[in-house]
């Protein structure tokens, strides 16, 4: 199918120097998405994951849990893409209060990340409408801290703004002059709540992420709340219910085809091509979330299977495990909060689950000791421990 470019030209100023702004056209393409240009088969195949994912968190003991430490993964993955420096094992351990050696700027950028998406999420709970004021709302959560702190959070920007290259004049691409941001933000929140054009939820986000990343409507954040766009336009339809999607690992390892396609898409109009590679990533993603989550529960079971044997000691060791698989870096005091035991107690109790090499200590002080769930964190770890560059 021949298409044009998405969108048209427009020269302006930017640091003192002419440059050609792209305006993207609005949503959807046209002609139209047509899922027979070798687009059914990856949805299809998509779509069955979802459905897969959907229905091992309904087999998981602990799904709440599970979220828990998903939830923080993507966080560690799309703040690392951004250049940040934090691991998954940091992020955990800085909630815990610990002082893990990396930048501290580089931890609140992530933890930032975690409240940005349960905010999110709880307001697509609450049946607040997925638009314009919640994206902003969601990111002055993002850069509340931190580097982004100074770069006017929660407001579309008000100067131009450009990617890749040491200024407008050499990037490889420039966003919509500052006041078109506005009427094209307009147009996608339109696109979003759209019921007419019969495009199944996996392809709108794919769509609405590239038109989201092409506007680029804040100063600084743009891609962390790009690849959070996607996860809540899933959520928000059910797909899946439990916020186990997220495709920044695929976006990580993928990154130069992930930046072509974009250019192309925007060059010769080849939606195809980019929701192919992007409904790959949805299958992909999906079918590492099933089979992470079974390896996590297979894990906790037997765990617990093995604690049972313990005798007397098993009952209070059993609610601290539980703890622990709730939140897998904690100290004392938290998992004493938790799960109503004294302070002792849970210190019998963790010195127990030493013993059967399910925790570790990982500070080595006398006070504030830190506790880990290693073989439980290392299942949600995989994939993040080596920060993107």
């Amino acid at each position: 199918m021949r298409r044009e470019p998405t969108g048209t030209y427009d020269v302006t100023v930017a640091g003192g120097e002419a440059v050609r702004a792209f305006i993207p056209a609005p949503l959807p393409p046209s002609p139209d998405v047509d899922l027979r240009e070798g687009l059914q088969r990856p949805f299809e195949a998509a779509a069955a994951a979802l459905g897969r994912l959907d229905a091992v968190t309904e087999l998981l003991p602990d799904a709440a849990y599970f979220v828990y430490g998903y939830v923080r993964k993507e966080a560690v993955l799309s703040s690392q893409i951004e250049g940040t420096q934090s691991s998954l094992s940091d992020l955990m351990l800085h909630e815990a209060g610990g002082a893990p050696g990396v930048l501290q700027d580089d931890i609140l950028e992530t933890s930032n990340y975690v409240s940005a998406l349960y905010h999110g999420l709880g307001r697509l709970r609450d049946d607040f409408p997925l638009s314009n004021r919640l994206m902003r709302e969601v990111h002055a959560k993002l850069l509340a801290s931190g580097r982004g702190a100074t770069m006017m959070p929660g407001e579309f920007r008000r100067t131009q703004n450009w990617i890749g290259g040491s200024r407008p004049g050499n990037a490889a691409f420039v966003p919509p002059p500052p006041n078109h941001v506005e009427e094209c933000m307009a147009a996608l929140e339109r696109f979003i709540h759209a019921t007419d054009d019969d495009l199944p939820t996996p392809i709108k986000a794919g769509l609405a992420h590239v038109q989201f990343e092409t506007i680029h409507p804040f100063l600084d954040g743009n891609g962390r709340l790009g690849r959070l766009l996607i996860t809540l336009l899933l959520c928000d339809a059910g797909l899946p219910r439990e916020p186990l999607l997220y495709l920044s690992l695929y976006f990580k390892q993928h990154r130069n085809t992930y930046y072509h396609l974009l250019n192309e898409m925007r060059r010769t109009g080849d939606w195809e091509a980019w929701l192919r590679f992007f409904l790959a990533g949805v299958r992909e993603v999906a079918e590492t979330a099933v089979a992470t989550a079974r390896s996590a529960s297979e894990i906790v079971t037997a765990n617990r299977s093995r604690i049972a044997q313990e005798g007397r000691r098993a009952s209070s060791a059993l609610r601290v495990h539980r703890a622990l698989a709730e939140r897998p870096v904690d100290q004392i005091n938290g998992i004493s909060e938790r799960t109503g035991l004294s302070p002792p107690t849970v210190a019998a109790a963790l010195r127990l689950l030493q013993e059967l090499g399910f925790v570790s200590e990982v500070t080595g002080r006398q006070r504030g000791k830190i506790f880990v769930y290693d073989s439980y964190l290392g299942v949600l770890r995989e994939g993040t421990e080596e920060p993107a560059g």
